[in-house]
Order: structure tokens, then sequence, then C-alpha cells
């Protein structure tokens, strides 16, 4: 048993990510309708029924959208700090919400999983890592700067949701205005393709089997240049920018078996919702 995980959807227009193993499951953040979560899970041909928790990264919409309704429905345990939940003005069932901290540990069934602090102007933003087996996947995105906390994690995962938000030749020249340039690139907004690849180049265990390029930005960035200069440094690492449109394929680590063949999906044969992209 190791585990499988999959990017529901990634970017402004939301964020959720599905990781687990045979029997059970968690979420990373909830920031799509709870209609299309449940479409895109079922697509995917995996089962609500696993999912056993829900973790809340930070309280801007497209991480919580869906939050509400999907937790309520379900039944499911939500674990958000005590500042994110305030600012995000939801009304959860107390009696099912557990507050998390930094360094904080949790076990859902044979998943372990680790909360840190980050750098992001929110009120109080994490990331996290999921363990099972001894095989860690991390989700990284959100992030304004590279710390000494987020590369100690990272050293430590065979696969790893990252973000790459921004091209900052992109960026400069784009047509946001200039406080929301300064916001992106403040140190406590989003991490440009440059940080991310230092981080991925200096600091990648030679194990990491899997890196899914994250919460890239829709006018600010290029998916296949994203793709490309990081493939070109990844030696056997499989390197995949998750779509801000549709799912991506469940992918699987085992710590002392092949891989197994990930699902895969042909958005062809599908005509999924539209999302209200901003």
């Amino acid at each position: 048993m190791a585990l499988y995980f999959t990017s529901i959807n990634s970017g402004s227009n939301g964020n959720c990510y599905y990781v687990g193993n045979d029997d059970e499951a968690i979420l990373v953040d909830v920031g799509l309708t709870c209609k299309e979560v449940e479409f895109r899970i079922n697509r995917l041909g995996l089962s609500l029924q696993k999912i056993k928790a829900i973790f809340i990264s930070h309280e801007h919409s497209d991480h919580i959208k869906g939050l509400s309704v999907f937790a309520k429905k379900h039944k499911l345990p939500v674990y958000i700090s005590t500042p994110t939940l305030k600012s995000s003005k939801l009304l959860l069932n107390e009696n099912n919400t557990f507050s998390i901290s930094h360094l904080q540990k949790f076990q859902i069934g044979n998943l372990n999983i680790s909360a840190f602090s980050k750098f992001h102007d929110a009120a109080d933003p994490y990331s996290f890592t999921i363990e099972c087996d001894s095989v860690r996947v991390g989700v990284f995105t959100d992030i304004g700067s590279v710390c000494d906390r987020l590369i100690n994690e990272f050293k430590t995962c065979h696969a790893a949701f990252l973000e790459a938000n921004y091209c900052p030749e992109m960026l400069a020249n784009g047509s946001y205005p200039y406080f929301l340039k300064r916001r992106i690139t403040s140190g406590h907004g989003h991490l440009s393709n440059a940080q991310a690849l230092e981080l991925f180049r200096n600091h990648k265990p030679a194990y990491m089997s899997h890196l899914l390029l994250s919460h890239l930005s829709k006018d600010n960035n290029d998916p296949d240049l994203v793709e490309r200069i990081f493939k070109s440094v990844a030696g056997k690492t499989f390197v995949k920018v998750a779509s801000r449109y549709e799912e991506t394929e469940v992918f699987y680590i085992g710590k002392n078996e092949e891989n197994k063949s990930s699902y895969h999906f042909n958005p062809e044969l599908y005509q999924p919702d539209q999302l209200l992209l901003f």
C-alpha cells in the first residue's frame, strides 16, 4: 500500500488535490463547487466514500468555494486553522471542525498528514505533506518565497504539487495593474517559474518520481514553456502541468513495487462544465 494522487483542478479558478491509499483519502482544499468535485472524482473512477477528511491551506475563495457544501453533504471533518476559519466567514459544523497549527501532525487511517506554515498573503496559510508506508506526497502551492521549511519538506517527497505561478517577463510586460504585480512578487504572493525551478534543481531528492506543476497563472505564464524548462532538468522525474480546466490522471507511487499504470483521461470523450475564469 502506498499513495494515489491527482489534481482535481489547479489555478486561480479553483484548487483541489486528492491524495490517498487503497482505503482512505483526503482532499487538500475544495475550491470548486461540490457538484464539480464529485463529477471529476467519479469520472476518474475514484470513490467519494474513501475521502475521510479535508485539509484547508488558506481562506482565499479559489481554495474554499465548495468547502461548506462538500463537507456537510459528505459529513467530513475539516482541518483548518482558527485564523483561517475566522477569515473565511464560512459556517462549518463546529463539532466536525479541527484546528491546525505549525508542525502539527495528524493521522487519518493509515495516512499521516503534516502541516507547516508558509509565506502567503492570507491569515494563517499552510502547506501539507501526506505520507503512507514511507511514501510522501507534498502539496506546495500559493507560496510567496522559498523558505527553509519548504526546502526541508520538499527534500523528503516522492512526489509533489509545486507552484510555478508566473513568468517574470510576462508579468512585468502584462496588463495587470501595478499593485497586483507587486502583490504577486512581494514574497507573500506566488512562486515564479525561476523560484520553483531553483527549488527543484537544488533540492529534488533522487527518488522523486513525479512533479505536478501547479497553480499556473492564466495570463502570466505558458504551460508549454513551464513543462519544457522543468523537463530539461528533471532526469527520471515525471513532470506534468496540472490543468486549470480539468483533472489530471491518477498517479500511483508504491514503496517496494513497480509503479502501477496511471489512469488515462481523454478529455475528448467528455464535455465537462466550464468554470468561470478570472
